[in-house]
């Protein structure tokens, strides 16, 4: 398609797209390796499904860093080798720890509240989560209810990301 037929567009302060003039817009490029691409979606909080969001069990730490970076925008703001092996992770008012301490990662994680569901699952199918359907649903929990997704980490680790509805 020639450029006259293209309107560039901006979905966040680091992410460009384009659209295609007409019915049809045009999927945001991957990000390239080792780039993290941010759009609105702020994490506020996370609560574990077990005890502790700073000691999720992994098998490796260094295997499952790739992913938090890359593909969810944490930043690593500590490591530690004793007692054992293990990550504290931050996003903007979010602290988790990835953790070798011989637990099941297939029956932990965490639920993140975002201010902006949709635009927190654009962000990671753009890092590279590699899934165009988010297969949104609506869950109650207490009184309240979430928009949520679910993400599987390639640790085993099982996320849901979830915004309060009406906000």
């Amino acid at each position: 398609m020639p450029d006259s037929h293209r309107l560039p567009l901006t979905a966040g302060p680091n992410l460009a797209v384009s659209a295609i003039v007409g019915p049809v817009l045009a999927r945001p490029p991957a990000a390239a390796e080792g780039t993290v691409t941010r759009v609105t979606a702020r994490y506020e909080r996370a609560a574990p499904y077990a005890d502790d969001a700073l000691a999720l069990p992994v098998a490796s730490v260094e295997a499952a860093l790739p992913f938090y970076q890359g593909v969810m925008g944490f930043q690593l703001v500590e490591q530690k080798e004793a007692p054992h092996k293990a990550a504290i992770l931050a996003r903007d008012s979010v602290r988790i720890g990835l953790a070798e301490n011989g637990g099941d990662p297939t029956q932990e994680g965490c639920f993140f509240e975002v201010d902006d569901v949709a635009a927190a699952f654009a962000e990671l199918r753009a890092n590279g989560l590699g899934r165009d359907d988010a297969e949104f649903r609506v869950d109650t929990y207490g009184e309240t209810a979430y928009r949520v997704f679910f993400v599987v980490a390639p640790d085993g680790l099982c996320y849901c990301l979830g915004q309060r509805e009406g906000s």
